[in-house]
């Protein structure tokens, strides 16, 4: 079952949250503005987490709503 799936077949937000965490890990290239990579640096390091930690938290928190 892949993330549409779930979110057709209205799946409750912990077992999207668990399907979105699971996996092997990738590596990806992104490009931001530079102000918005520190900010974002910043806001992680508040929080006692990585940048990489803090852009996965972001992620799953918004695709834990579903469309």
């Amino acid at each position: 079952m892949d993330y549409a799936e779930l979110v057709k077949s209205e799946a409750c937000q912990t077992d999207i949250q668990q399907y979105l965490a699971d996996g092997e890990t990738t590596a990806i290239t992104i490009r931001l503005p530079k102000n918005l990579r520190d900010a974002a640096k910043e806001a992680a390091a508040m929080r006692g987490m990585g940048f990489s930690t803090f852009v996965r938290m972001c992620l799953i928190e918004e695709l834990k709503k579903g469309l």
